[in-house]
């Protein structure tokens, strides 16, 4: 790829096919020729992260993996970067939106489905900031009944954007899923959570190293607005 370097990473989740994923080579990629992410405010330091598998996002394909797919429900992914727990969703059956702010999301989301023969699914943009992004982009609309996403308490949300961005695409009765490796936001978002009408239960993840995967030590937390 012009700019940047892939490398394709075979991925066993329980409960499906082995999935096959076109990942960046390292956290040392980074190429904007258009000024695409500097305009989105996304800085070289930080534009590789989306373009790589982090252990959060395997927990969350993990419990996708688990759940029952129930016709009628819409489900989105925010932040998805490389979108591993929608594209499990997706091969199960489920009506997945992936979502992300980074402008590469959806070229790897779209070699991702061709490498693992899986039909079209939907993208959008989604931007939880309050800054509109370039027209041109299909943004994030209307209801979902679940909400997922891992890793996105990275750093501080004074003015409460993630929460509010849920709450606006939240269904009746929807339910959200955030799994977090225990950042120090956790707390400030539950109450931000709290103040859009969900109510939060939180199960720790303690995972022990195994032949296949390494140890892991993070949260579930669990949102519902009724």
């Amino acid at each position: 790829m012009p700019g940047y370097q892939v490398k394709l990473e075979h991925i066993a989740v329980e409960g499906v096919d082995d999935l096959v994923i076109r990942s960046l080579l390292d956290r040392q990629q980074f190429s904007d020729p258009q000024g695409e992410a500097h305009d989105l405010g996304i800085s070289s330091a930080t534009w590789p992260l989306f373009g790589l598998l982090w252990p959060s996002g395997a927990e969350l394909a993990a419990r996708m993996a688990q759940r029952p797919v129930i016709a009628g429900n819409r489900i989105l992914e925010i932040g998805c970067g490389l979108a591993l727990a929608s594209l499990v969703g997706h091969r199960l059956g489920n009506d997945m939106t992936a979502s992300d702010c980074h402008p590469l999301a959806a070229a790897f989301l779209l070699e991702n489905l061709r490498l693992n023969n899986l039909p079209p699914m939907k993208y959008r943009h989604g931007d939880w900031r309050l800054a509109p992004p370039p027209s041109t982009r299909a943004l994030v609309h209307g209801f979902f009944d679940l909400i997922i996403g891992s890793d996105l308490l990275y750093e501080r949300d004074d003015d409460a954007h993630l929460a509010g961005f849920i709450g606006r695409h939240a269904a009746v009765g929807a339910e959200v899923w955030i799994v977090d490796p225990n950042r120090s936001n956790r707390p400030a978002f539950n109450r931000q959570m709290a103040n859009e009408g969900f109510s939060m239960q939180e199960e720790k993840l303690d995972r022990l190293a195994t032949a296949q995967s390494a140890a892991y030590k993070g949260r579930m937390l669990t949102y519902r607005r009724d």
